[in-house]
């Protein structure tokens, strides 16, 4: 193990993208490793940076959503989450709007939890996991065309079971919610 020494940027030499869409970008990347190792074929995807929410009611209850997953192929339990808009001010304001549209559900309190990367190696966007404490019921669903998203409120112990059980199946939502629970002995 070489102690004081940290892997360096690589260069690229050149970039081209083989793919623009609103969900997903890809490009191909001709780069030189600091040992002089070329890979003329390194492939990134572009993404706009995501966030989620770990939203609980004032009695203690989670708000979690279930939605169909096509990736899997199944309908699964989830946190409230989307991508941050460009007419987002911030990740903060991305959540709120994400699970006010989503859920209903709004106000409280609010703080970031973590910011997690979902592929470091081939993908550029950043996940900002937010906590919202003492939500409350505001107004209805606004769903876009493309979701179908129930609510549901759920215990402690069943968002637990959840967890332990795999059945979020979602990586990046699983990891906060493990964080949570450690941060507040659940």
């Amino acid at each position: 193990m070489k102690k004081d020494y940290d892997p360096q940027k690589w260069e690229v030499l050149g970039s081209e993208y083989l793919l623009r869409r609103p969900w997903l970008t890809a490009r191909r990347d001709h780069v030189r490793l600091p040992d002089g190792t070329e890979n003329p074929e390194y492939y990134i995807l572009e993404y706009p940076d995501w966030v989620n929410v770990i939203a609980r009611t004032r009695d203690g209850r989670f708000l979690l959503i279930r939605q169909y997953r096509h990736g899997l192929g199944e309908t699964r339990y989830e946190l409230c989450a989307g991508v941050i808009d460009p007419g987002d001010a911030s990740p903060e304001a991305a959540a709120r709007r994400e699970l006010l549209e989503e859920t209903g559900y709004g106000g409280g309190r609010w703080r970031l939890l973590s910011i997690l990367s979902p592929n470091a190696s081939a993908m550029t966007n950043l996940s900002y996991t937010f906590v919202a404490e003492d939500v409350e019921p505001l107004t209805e669903q606004h769903l876009e065309a493309t979701e179908d998203i129930t609510v549901h409120l759920l215990s402690t112990g069943e968002v637990r079971s959840l967890l332990e059980n795999d059945e979020i199946k979602q990586a990046l939502m699983a990891a906060p919610l493990w964080k949570y629970f450690c941060q507040h002995s659940l």
